[in-house]
């Protein structure tokens, strides 16, 4: 696929629910909408020829004391003494603000509660002049419904939001243009896109004398080892706990799939499991697999029942009874998941966990990772924000290194020092409770950093777990490794459509196939497919299939 068309893939035919306005109530709403439209027609006009007249590049214009209120997560972590909207990363943004007649002052929302909680503020007109959510669906929404300004005539045109562009770059920034050219949002740019991966004890790998396993047979011989022959004489070993199987795609399905040995198929199957299962047979292996490793007791014989995946996963990893376990990209490492190599060394010096690659196919024995999109948040500005031309300055400024690069680094000899122009931590438990908790947060035009390349990334976030730096360089290496594809970030009106009544489908098969005595996982699976289809797969494949055909030209 082009590039360039790969970007674009949007979801088009999606609706958010019920938010038509998305304006303020009454009145106050409409007198909103009346003084907000005139320019948001005027600038879609403006920018056809060329011509807006907005200055959104930011030091290009100075604003007559502007407050632009803007929406902030908060996740309950401030430090004794500051909160998400007062603190002296607030201070800083509106010293720096204050240059060009700009006060910004944050609205905090729960990030747990974070698209019920923007669907709520949209529909009674109470949001934020600059708003985020992760959804795509919901914020492309909002603009279908008339409810958030296009944002192409205030950062399209030559000189406009040039240190954005400059940021977000081409490719990404079009993941939120729609076939009009409008930009329903800006597409937040992610540092690095690498998404799960496989880990491993490497202390018992040692002491078994085995080799990293690199197919799925050697994978196998591994965990069967693990949980027969345990070095540490443990007869408890859960050998090994793959992605919650009932909603995500990991690294070891993908070593079975076929469809991800082709772009454009990937993107029409990749989406979930539903469809997955539905038309990738060796999506059916992987099941298979699985089935086996249940009924040989390498699995968790209770893994359904639990509510939390992940914190379950975690108790198991810290306990050191997992042999393997997939999660996300740097989870052992990672200090925000709970410093899990850590706490396990505590209790047992000796223990390892480290990232492998993914195993090879078992189609063409070639190496498949799967990727995150190149953007995370959407960031979108409401109609009921009476400047927009200041709020895409705001957003532009965050994509200076005075703005986004300070805000998620910090100060230079008090945060990091510079080793070859990577910001290198110089104390990782003063930055952790002075700027670490925040940084994601403000930093709305980014994640995970503000970082041009994927290898500046690795070696910032490396420098931040003094002793663990080469676990955290292989983490994202592997994470990376191989022939990455994409998520596919269209889903239609068909899958919109049938979704909740697949879901239901979805959790009592994959049980029962995983389950169930191996004799019986041919006619499971064939039940399972056949509710598939009862429940519009057909429909939403063939909505799929025809939008990538249409891309793949």
């Amino acid at each position: 696929m082009r590039k360039r068309a790969l970007a674009t893939v949007l979801s088009v035919f999606m609706a958010a629910a019920s938010l038509a306005g998305c304006g303020k109530t009454g009145e106050e709403a409409a007198q909103n909408q009346s003084q907000a439209q005139p320019e948001a027609e005027r600038g879609t006009e403006a920018a056809k020829s060329g011509e807006t007249g907005f200055q959104t590049t930011y030091g290009d214009k100075v604003f007559d004391n502007v407050t632009l209120t803007v929406e902030v997560f908060d996740r309950s972590n401030a430090p004794e003494g500051s909160t998400v909207i007062d603190n002296k990363w607030v201070d800083y943004i509106n010293e720096q603000m204050g240059k060009v007649g700009i006060n910004v002052e944050f609205v905090a929302v729960p990030r747990s509660e974070e698209v019920s909680k923007v669907q709520t503020m949209m529909s009674s007109g109470t949001g934020a002049d600059i708003m985020l959510c992760y959804t795509t669906s919901v914020v492309e929404g909002f603009y279908n419904d008339g409810g958030t300004y296009d944002l192409a005539p205030y950062i399209d045109g030559e000189g406009q939001a040039e240190n954005l562009k400059k940021y977000i770059g081409e490719e990404c920034m079009n993941i939120a243009r729609n076939a009009d050219g409008a930009l329903w949002a800006v597409a937040a740019r992610r540092a690095s896109t690498a998404q799960d991966e496989i880990f491993i004890r490497k202390d018992w790998l040692d002491a078994l004398n085995m080799e990293i396993p690199t197919t799925i047979d050697e994978m196998y011989d591994y965990l069967v080892q693990c949980k027969n022959n345990n070095p540490d004489g443990q007869a408890d070993v859960l050998a090994s706990s793959f992605l919650d199987c009932k909603q995500l795609v990991g690294p070891m399905a993908l070593s079975f799939c076929e469809s991800v040995l082709d772009e454009k198929q990937w993107n029409i199957y990749g989406s979930n499991v539903a469809t997955l299962v539905y038309g990738d047979d060796g999506m059916v292996e992987y099941y298979r697999w699985m089935n086996k490793l249940y009924n040989e007791g390498l699995i968790d014989p209770e893994y359904y029942t639990h509510n939390d995946f992940a914190q379950t996963t975690k108790e198991n990893i810290v306990s050191g009874k997992l042999a393997s376990f997939e999660l996300d990209a740097n989870y052992q490492i990672d200090a925000s998941r709970g410093s899990l190599l850590v706490n396990l060394q505590q209790n047992n010096p000796n223990a390892d966990i480290i990232s492998i690659a993914p195993m090879q196919n078992a189609n063409d024995g070639q190496v498949y990772n799967a990727g995150y999109t190149m953007n995370g948040a959407y960031v979108f500005v409401p109609k009921t924000c009476a400047n927009p031309e200041a709020a895409v300055t705001y957003l532009d400024w965050l994509a200076t290194e005075e703005g986004g690069f300070v805000i998620y680094n910090g100060f230079e000899g008090e945060h990091y020092t510079m080793e070859d122009d990577i910001p290198i931590t110089i104390d990782a438990d003063y930055n952790s409770s002075d700027r670490d908790w925040i940084r994601n947060d403000l930093f709305l035009v980014g994640n995970a950093g503000y970082f041009f390349t994927d290898e500046a990334f690795a070696k910032a976030t490396a420098s931040t777990y003094p002793g663990y730096e080469d676990y955290v360089l292989k983490n994202y290496e592997n994470a990376t490794t191989g022939i990455v594809r994409y998520t596919p970030t269209f889903s239609g009106s068909k899958w919109t459509e049938y979704s909740t009544d697949v879901g239901l489908v979805i959790d009592e098969y994959v049980v029962k196939c995983i389950t169930c005595v191996p004799e019986e996982f041919d006619a499971n699976m064939e039940s399972f497919r056949q509710e598939l289809k009862a429940n519009g797969m057909d429909e939403v494949i063939a909505e799929r299939q025809e939008y990538y055909d249409a891309l793949f030209q």
